[in-house]
């Protein structure tokens, strides 16, 4: 399979720091945090609870603002955005997947991919005919109209990789995409990762297990909120 990793940096972030007051207590939860990634690159960020990697996921997916340094997102520097900005380039850059899937109950499998293009504007028609592709990459295409709760933790995964293609994001973003479903479902999710990165996805994947990581192209590990080559 032929990779279409290129020279083109996707994220740069430079000297990264990000502190929260508790009570009289500050506390440094990103120290001096350095990362790029290119276009094409799948890249794991490995690391235990408490050590920074869930306040780096929400730095790299724009949910939240970082004391100082540098971020750049497809060339967009991201120091300085209101939250107006930050929604916006949330929607067209980023497309996320979490470790609970956060379906809508009440929506179909259809509605819950297509929701960021009506979000967008297009009509129902538009967004439905946009999406299909995706649908049948992830062998989706005969659960349309089933709800959420009628799938089993690995398709409903799926729906939320297919919701996060749709609108053709810059990056994947996946917070322990693995974490809520059996070892089963777990290894087909990552086959699904490397499927789409070998066609060209950039995947970033949050997670604290190693066999997890070993799924990615390269990996970083962060430990007390500073981020080391693994």
């Amino acid at each position: 399979m032929v990779k279409y990793m290129t020279e083109k940096k996707i994220i740069e972030m430079k000297k990264i720091n990000k502190r929260y007051q508790k009570d009289a207590e500050i506390l440094h939860i990103l120290k001096n945090v350095s990362l790029d990634v290119l276009e094409g690159e799948f890249l794991a960020i490995l690391g235990p609870s408490g050590s920074g990697k869930s306040t780096l996921m929400n730095m790299i997916g724009c949910m939240d603002v970082f004391d100082d340094g540098e971020y750049y997102l497809n060339g967009i520097s991201i120091a300085g955005q209101g939250d107006k900005e930050l929604t916006e380039i949330r929607n067209k850059e980023i497309g996320f997947v979490f470790q609970k899937y956060h379906l809508i109950p009440t929506y179909t499998v259809l509605q819950n991919i297509i929701m960021p293009l009506l979000m967008r504007g297009m009509s129902m028609e538009e967004a439905r005919k946009e999406s299909m592709d995706t649908i049948r990459l992830l062998g989706l295409d005969k659960r349309l109209k089933h709800k959420p709760s009628e799938l089993s933790g690995g398709q409903q995964q799926r729906v939320a990789i297919a919701r996060a293609l749709v609108g053709e994001p810059t990056i994947l973003l996946a917070d322990e995409p693995t974490g809520a479903l059996d070892t089963g479902s777990g290894k087909e999710v990552l086959k699904l990762f490397k499927k789409l990165n070998d066609i060209g996805h950039t995947i970033v994947m949050i997670t604290h297990d190693m066999e997890v990581a070993k799924a990615a192209g390269r990996i970083v590990r962060i430990v007390d909120g500073e981020l080391f080559e693994a």
